[in-house]
């Protein structure tokens, strides 16, 4: 554990139970968010690689145009 991640926690059990609860639901809450966003993008990783190569060969066929 981090000092920083051990000094919020050390803050945290001095306040209420309901106040720990709270912060533990939305720490928990965004865990969960960042496993869902992995996932998501690990899945995506073929389709992203497919469109990329169909946009390289797009460009080098003369099919696109400069900004």
């Amino acid at each position: 554990m981090t000092q920083l991640l051990d000094k919020a926690l050390t803050e945290i059990a001095k306040l209420a139970q309901p106040e720990q609860d709270a912060i533990a639901a939305i720490l928990l809450e965004e865990l969960a968010s960042e496993q869902r966003w992995a996932t998501s993008f690990e899945k995506s990783q073929d389709l992203l690689a497919k469109l990329a190569d169909e946009a390289l060969a797009e460009d080098q066929a003369g099919l696109t145009k400069p900004f």
